[in-house]
């Protein structure tokens, strides 16, 4: 049975069970956790992988601290969101890990594309690594924190745990006025008659998370290499600003403009800045100039 701590009301509905029926076949099967509040479901699963947990789901009606990249707090009203973070423990290589975000943001449009009919990239895009724009406005946002157990003499440092927080703008209405030019939801978008129910879209988030994890597990790399256009209009020819927050120490430079010139074999970006140097972005994020 799927844990359920606190039995949702009718003003906080969340079918639990729904979700675990859908996701049978998935590593995440009876391991989903609903909570009415907590302050980030990044928390909770960090939590519970320091106390030796390597699996589970926890979903939350309301965050009041969820969680951004760097110092960015992430926008989490009640009921409107799907605020989700799953702990996974594949056995991976550190250096595998490295396509993570990429692997789970393609997971996360791939189940909007398929629970909403969105076309992707023209529609719902993804900003690499681990952000996802809708119509030039972004609607969901990834966040992970990884874990690594130490390389031996024969084997390399291979990954422990990732904490995966994933954030989707579902029935939001407004939004901050600091955001409010910047952000969407699924929603404001779709306009549809009634408000969309979240537990077909967690379902398929779920689904497609698992079929991604098995792909790093098995080493296979194609997706981060191979017909890249289907899936995001950012990784070539898109002119860019880096917000780079640890640059290399040969990339001094922590902010810089320049077109996008696809990845590397490692599955980091590649950015021709304006003074023509090919640079590796390494860590930070992307925006329009």
């Amino acid at each position: 049975m799927a844990n359920q701590p606190n039995q949702p009301s009718e003003s906080h509905s969340f079918n639990l069970a729904e979700v675990d029926a859908a996701i049978a076949a998935t590593q995440f099967a009876n391991h989903l956790n609903y909570i009415f509040t907590t302050t980030s479901t990044n928390d909770l699963a960090l939590k519970a992988a320091l106390a030796g947990a390597r699996s589970g789901v926890w979903i939350a009606g309301q965050q009041i601290a969820g969680r951004g990249r760097g110092a960015h707090l992430w926008h989490s009203p009640a009921d409107a969101g799907l605020y989700m973070t799953a702990l996974v423990a594949p056995a991976i290589p550190m250096q595998t890990a490295l396509n993570l975000s990429f692997r789970v943001a393609i997971a996360v449009q791939s189940a909007i594309v398929a629970v909403t009919g969105l076309e992707r990239p023209r529609q719902i895009d993804i900003r690499w690594p681990n952000d996802l724009i809708l119509n030039g406005r972004k609607c969901g946002g990834i966040l992970i924190d990884t874990a690594s157990n130490p390389a031996s003499s024969t084997q390399p440092a291979t990954l422990r745990y990732a904490v995966i927080g994933i954030g989707i703008n579902v029935n939001q209405t407004a939004f901050p006025p600091e955001l409010d030019t910047v952000a969407t939801s699924l929603l404001r978008e779709l306009s549809p008659s009634a408000p969309l129910r979240r537990e077909p879209l967690a379902a398929a988030i779920l689904i497609a998370l698992d079929t991604e994890l098995r792909c790093l597990s098995t080493n296979n790399q194609q997706l981060t290499k191979n017909n890249l256009s289907q899936y995001s209009t950012w990784l070539s020819g898109k002119r860019v600003r880096v917000e780079a927050r640890d640059p290399a120490p040969n990339q001094p430079s922590a902010s810089y403009t320049g077109t996008t010139a696809g990845l590397n074999p490692s599955g980091f970006l590649l950015v021709r800045d304006d003074d023509g140097q090919l640079r590796t972005v390494l860590s930070g994020g992307l925006r329009e100039p």
